[in-house]
């Protein structure tokens, strides 16, 4: 059994987090994952505070295992959003897109470990003064927004930046995976893309199938002329949205309508023409629609396997 921080003071098996996805990451998928010994959680998204308490309290009828919740810090609920976790006291509150510091300290008087993804060692040391409990290191080889590192290069210089736990984040789909994040220094690892395609996961079957037939090189990043680059599936969608995104008469505000909305129309809808399937890059490597207990059962499974027979490169 992998043994690390999170498993000791968060209660969990093993020591994965399940990504706070928009519009996939609901309290039926989250209890899944903290049934199965991982942290599992709900994402706040854009909605506004009544679907988060709504969801958190749902999750609770699911599971009595630790769960979180993941807040987008660009939400224009994001102030009532902040207020229901301090209220409703999940164990763990991941965020992103910014810096949470304005909201951490009614979270950690709250008794909520507060996570935050990071794309640099920069934030990391901000997070880390502010209270944080450990980081989120997050490579750009996962799905939705991402950094300009890649996730062995930004995992090992986050590690060297703080003293606080590392979690590993990007392209991670297997247990090989899990075992490289180790060895770049990380006490656990966040997947995504690798529950889009659990039993438990709600979306609608279309999204699954992009991901289970993707190839290796089937996604693409848009958004970088925004400065907010995003990942997924290629798509009628993100061909049309990669040709506009650098036409000189193509104003930034159209390119931010024109995404309005788009992984609501995949992940309810599976709105095949104008949906944005977002997804990392490891979505080649999921091929078949399993249980998530099955999905974390065989990733540590392997992940032991391999780090147990280390010493075959040591002579």
């Amino acid at each position: 059994m992998i043994n690390s921080i999170l498993t000791r003071e968060l209660g969990l098996t093993y020591p994965i987090f399940q990504g706070g996805m928009a519009w996939v990451s609901d309290a039926q998928l989250a209890a899944a994952v903290s049934n199965a010994g991982g942290l599992g959680i709900i994402s706040a998204m854009n909605l506004n505070a009544d679907y988060l308490r709504e969801q958190i309290r749902k999750c609770r009828t699911l599971t009595d295992k630790p769960f979180g919740v993941n807040v987008m810090l660009m939400s224009p609920f994001v102030k009532d959003v902040a207020q229901v976790c301090a209220e409703e006291k999940p164990a763990v509150v991941t965020t992103g897109a910014g810096l949470p510091n304005l909201y951490m300290k009614d979270w950690l008087a709250a008794g909520i470990r507060v996570i935050p993804v990071v794309p640099s060692t920069a934030m990391a040391r901000l997070v880390e003064r502010a209270g944080a409990f450990a980081v989120i290191a997050e490579g750009g080889e996962s799905g939705g927004h991402i950094g300009d590192l890649s996730t062995i290069t930004l995992v090992p210089q986050v590690k060297d930046a703080v003293s606080i736990p590392v979690i590993a984040a990007g392209g991670i789909g297997d247990g090989r995976g899990v075992a490289a994040a180790l060895m770049l220094g990380a006490e656990g690892v966040q997947c995504g893309t690798v529950f889009l395609c659990s039993t438990e996961c709600t979306i609608h079957d279309n999204y699954k199938q992009k991901v289970l037939s993707a190839k290796d090189i089937d996604t693409i990043v848009t958004g970088k002329r925004l400065g907010h680059a995003v990942r997924s599936i290629r798509s009628p969608f993100t061909r049309k949205y990669a040709k506009l995104e650098y036409e000189i008469q193509t104003t930034g505000e159209e390119l931010e309508q024109m995404g309005v909305g788009a992984l609501r129309k995949a992940a309810l809808d599976g709105d095949i023409e104008n949906g944005c399937f977002i997804a990392g890059q490891c979505s080649a490597m999921v091929n078949e629609i399993r249980p998530a207990r099955e999905i974390i059962e065989t990733m540590f499974a392997q992940a032991e396997t391999l780090l147990k027979g280390a010493p075959v490169w040591v002579k």
